[in-house]
């Protein structure tokens, strides 16, 4: 791995083994040249061609009319002289301009990866071959300067940006638009656009257009990266899907609102960036001050989509996620909401305890409705004390009573977020964001904390403090159940309003730094109405997330395929819910609904005490099963086969650490009449011969008389051996099958070593 500089005509290669990426310098300007496979560069002559074009695109340069800002490949474009496409920069002057001119200045290479103050990011560890790119552009008319960084890893299919913004002019200015990432594909328009859409409980949806010649915006405007988006946005070859083909992917370390941007000039050049959201975004800097943005992961991969993803799991596993529980095993957790809502007692809590203590669960969590007056959504939010009518011996009998059954306490928190029927609110009545004489506008009848307040952060600092530190605590769901409106701070002046939305969230930062810091002890999950905040920036601060409220097997497949494109399934809360399901009321096994949730980190949630014993044996079945594959299942290589949709049904893989066994899991959706077998290759074994075990969780019984079992069972597969070549060309047949969402685990394992 290495970056290589040329400081005389300011142009920089970055590579690894896998990967190169490359620019030059122009007539000052920054120019983007390559991003992709692993090239060796020629002598150092100018890769990208410049040409002489028409009036109606105008030469910044009148003694040089071969180029325009229009047509040229920019790294980083600046605002108002001739390039009409999206600024990565736009900066408003004490003059009312917003002309700027970033020329390049310097490149310097830095051995290292520096932390970012106030923000998450990925780090680096002592022994880590890592190299950064510093590239200062320069305004003289301003006196602004931005400090462009690129890392890169020689362990990580990688490029890790953000920018710096100084002003080290005389005036003040207002940042409009500042861009983490930007670059120009020269010329070339052959890709497909693919984001993430949905809303709650359908969060992470596939979509793939073509980006033709068309303007595309992927975006949050709500205050969190949400459910409607995610900020993860690829450029595919047309060609290109999970199992191979070129892609070129952006994924922003952020929390709050985002802006991507794909759009497509009139040469065909497509320029592609993200950042931060301009919707309801403003910075003011003084002279003498700095603003540093979020950053971006940038990964190309030539192996397909499943490639890409390999190296965004691989890097926020060890890079990106912190602490203790990143590279332990996650517990198996019961949670009572969708057993009890808000309508428990302690003898009903007890009672689920009691079951799942006998069925091998590791960790009950006490989810809504264990504090302040909270019967419903309607009150309590905000007064972070025990409610005594429900729990009389306090959360530290309902602790002791757990612990006592042998397993862990987790508590359930939604610290942004207040009732206007609650103590806090009566005593705080502007600690929300709001405006003056407007309508305090609610969802799930709660309003938002305005965390760009130090006093309400130190608040939720201390008072959440004193319960995890009063109570035997191991798991925190940190919730937050609606997006920003009114977003205003009564302690800001005017001409800071813009920039509340990110002081929010450099707020909230600052809380979840503070309370990770002191329970280093406490798995803390994130969760927004399931998935609507599921990003990188929480990645940091709390190693998994729950997935969505959606907690149908078959509905769950989708989800969770969207979100493993770039988060791995150790990040993935993922449990086993009543049938039928509370969301769409559909009915499914309970085998199909453990299978689904094992692909990731298996919890349940639901009454236990409710199920009949044969269904507690196999819960008793499952439970102990995937404590024998979890590490390989939340530390291994996932893969996806065959997509949500596709008429064959939906299959994924998992390749264990040490590549001795692979995990397939197979559902099938709704069953069709007078269709053939078909067999589906694996594509990924390790070279080898391998063994195969069908898992049945009813321990030897007939299957459900609607779910037959395939076509070889337990006795044939492990007695015959398949070779590699033949599983990963032809693969497992599996037969016609009756009912609709069947389900299957055929586990392969090498035996040959």
């Amino acid at each position: 791995m290495a970056i290589q500089l040329d400081h005389q005509n300011k142009r920089a290669h970055l590579y690894n083994d896998r990967i190169s990426y490359v620019m030059e310098t122009f007539e000052g300007e920054l120019i983007h040249s390559y991003w992709g496979k692993r090239m060796t560069l020629p002598e150092w002559s100018p890769i990208i061609p410049v040409d002489v074009f028409a009036s109606f695109y105008p030469n910044p340069n009148p003694d040089n009319p071969t180029y325009s800002l229009d047509t040229l490949p920019r790294e980083y474009p600046d605002f108002g002289r001739s390039d009409y496409g999206h600024p990565a920069v736009r900066v408003r002057l004490h003059d009312g301009t917003a002309i700027t001119r970033f020329v390049v200045k310097s490149m310097e290479l830095v051995d290292e990866k520096k932390p970012l103050k106030g923000l998450p990011y990925v780090y680096t560890e002592e022994g880590d071959d890592v190299q950064t790119l510093k590239v200062t552009l320069g305004d003289q008319k301003s006196g602004l300067f931005l400090d462009l960084y690129y890392t890169i890893h020689s362990d990580y299919d990688a490029i890790i940006r953000h920018c710096e913004i100084r002003n080290q002019g005389q005036e003040t200015c207002q940042i409009e638009n500042l861009m983490s990432a930007s670059l120009d594909f020269y010329n070339d328009r052959n890709f497909d656009l693919i984001h993430f859409p949905g809303s709650w409980s359908r969060e992470r949806d596939f979509s793939r257009i073509p980006v033709g010649r068309s303007s595309h915006l992927v975006e949050s405007r709500r205050g969190s990266s949400s459910h409607m988006q995610n900020p993860l946005v690829l450029l595919a070859r047309p060609e290109t899907d999970d199992l191979g083909g070129q892609v070129y992917a952006m994924n922003f370390v952020y929390s709050g609102s985002f802006k991507a941007v794909v759009e497509v000039n009139s040469m065909d050049s497509t320029r592609f960036q993200m950042g931060l959201q301009d919707f309801d975004f403003s910075w003011k800097l003084k002279a003498g001050e700095s603003f540093t943005s979020p950053e971006v992961v940038m990964v190309y991969s030539d192996q397909g989509f499943n490639g890409m993803s390999d190296a965004f799991h691989r890097l926020y596993r060890n890079r990106l996620m912190r602490g203790e529980h990143r590279d332990k095993e996650r517990p198996v957790l019961i949670n009572n909401w969708e057993a009890t809502y808000f309508e428990f007692t302690e003898d009903k809590l007890k009672s689920i305890c009691d079951v799942a203590s006998e069925t091998g669960l590791e960790l009950f969590v006490l989810d809504d409705g264990w504090f302040g007056v909270r019967n419903s959504d309607r009150s309590g939010l905000g007064d972070w004390f025990v409610n005594k009518d429900k729990l009389p011996e306090g959360l530290k009998g309902t602790a002791d009573y757990i612990n006592g059954k042998g397993m862990q306490f987790g508590l359930w928190f939604e610290p942004e977020m207040i009732s206007a029927d609650s103590d806090l609110y009566r005593a705080h009545p502007n600690w929300i964001l709001h405006a003056k004489g407007h309508i305090r506008s609610q969802g799930r009848n709660q309003m938002v904390l305005d965390y760009s307040r130090r006093d309400v952060q130190d608040y939720i600092i201390e008072v959440v403090g004193n319960i995890l530190a009063s109570h035997p605590i191991e798991y925190v769901k940190w919730d937050m159940n609606r997006n920003m409106t009114e977003v205003h701070s009564e302690i800001l002046p005017i001409d800071r309003q813009g920039e509340v939305t990110h002081r929010y969230m450099l707020g909230l930062y600052r809380v979840l730094g503070k309370l990770t810091e002191r329970f280093p002890q406490i798995l803390f999950e994130s969760c927004s109405g399931g998935g609507g905040r599921f990003d990188p920036g929480m990645l940091y601060y709390m190693p998994q997330t729950w997935t969505s409220d959606d907690t149908d097997a078959h509905e769950r497949l989708s989800i969770q395929y969207g979100t493993s494109f770039a988060y791995p399934p150790i990040a993935m809360g993922a449990h086993v819910s009543v049938a039928p399901n509370h969301q769409v009321g559909r009915m499914t096994s309970l085998k199909t609904r453990a299978l689904t949730s094992m692909m990731a980190n298996l919890g349940y949630e639901l009454d236990l005490s409710q199920l009949s014993q044969d269904e507690k044996d196999q819960v008793k079945r499952q439970v102990a099963f995937y404590k024998s594959i979890r590490k390989d299942i939340q530390f291994g290589r996932f893969l996806r086969l065959l997509a949500p949709g596709d008429s064959r049904g939906t299959a994924f893989m998992t390749e264990s650490p040490d590549k001795k066994r692979y995990y397939l899991f197979y559902f099938r959706g709704l069953n069709r009449p007078h269709v053939a077998s078909f067999t589906l290759p694996l594509h990924y074994l390790a070279h080898g011969s391998y063994k195969g075990k069908i898992i049945n969780f009813d321990d030897g019984k007939a299957m459900d008389h609607t779910f037959p079992i395939p076509p070889m069972d337990n006795e044939t597969l492990g007695k015959r051996t398949y070779t590699s070549d033949f599983l990963n060309r032809f693969g497992y047949t599996f037969d016609r099958q009756a009912g609709d969402f069947d389900s299957h685990l055929i586990i392969f394992e090498r035996c040959d070593t």
